[in-house]
């Protein structure tokens, strides 16, 4: 039974947590208790919480924007389909079929490309494809219809190219180092606290150790929108817009693939 992502998350903070909660029951009967509480240890955890409020505000904003990328992929291969389409109404004759096709192979490697099972370079070569297509097609049409498929093709071709680099950048891996080892301290240094009584500290420890591991792992999850390929990746923005205009688009090039086999 296939894990929602909204709890994906939650049970991988839990797994963690639990491991930690377990070293502090060890540490408290072994009696190796020997780190008091003072104003410079909550110091040190608010610290960390601005760190990773910070680093989960710069990966927000990339976030907020893949949101809406794959529905302007989406735009452009609509836009593109439909002015390929145009065409034949004002020249019955015009042969657009091929186009038509590729368009809507293009969508599906694009698809597929989410997943990482096409490289991004295979990709573009295939957005490059259409230049000549275009060009075969100056004879049935004006130049400005020429002119706007270019337009999208350049379009759609930025748009690719941001997702790959959003993909493949990471945002700031010397503050997830930072926020990585501040954390991993912090919760060796609740093991050890010596706090009275020991319920009480049991329950600070699953508090703030669970706040501070959920927001190192979120941040992590969001810092790639487009993580579909990775296996615990649960953040990821929706690419139900894309996946409509595939099923359009295959519609589309079937109708054509008959008429050409006509």
């Amino acid at each position: 039974m296939k894990i929602n992502n909204q709890y994906r998350l939650l049970l991988r903070v839990s797994a963690i947590v639990l491991v930690v909660l377990c070293a502090k029951l060890v540490v408290h009967f072994l009696g190796w208790e020997v780190i008091s509480i003072n104003p410079l240890f909550s110091g040190i955890v608010a610290a960390n919480v601005f760190l990773m409020g910070f680093l989960l505000n710069g990966v927000l904003s990339d976030f907020k924007e893949s949101e809406r990328l794959p529905g302007e992929l989406s735009a452009c291969l609509e836009n593109l389909t439909q002015e390929v389409s145009g065409i034949r109404m004002t020249k019955p004759e015009a042969k657009v079929g091929a186009c038509l096709i590729l368009l809507s192979l293009l969508s599906e490697d694009i698809l597929s490309w989410f997943h990482k099972k096409h490289h991004s370079s295979e990709l573009m070569d295939q957005v490059n494809d259409l230049t000549p297509q275009f060009a075969k097609m100056e004879q049935w049409t004006q130049a400005t219809l020429i002119a706007r498929l270019k337009q999208e093709q350049s379009n759609l071709r930025r748009t690719l190219i941001r997702i790959h680099t959003i993909r493949e950048t990471s945002f700031i891996s010397s503050g997830y180092l930072i926020a990585d080892m501040t954390t991993i301290l912090l919760c060796i240094g609740l093991i050890l606290a010596k706090i009275e009584p020991f319920y009480e500290s049991l329950f600070f420890v699953v508090v703030i150790s669970y706040l501070m591991i959920f927001l190192l792992m979120l941040i992590r999850d969001l810092d790639n929108p487009f993580g579909y390929y990775e296996r615990y990746s649960g953040a990821d923005v929706s690419l139900k817009p894309l996946q409509d205009t595939v099923s359009r688009l295959a519609q589309i090039a079937s109708l054509e693939a008959q008429n050409i086999n006509l």
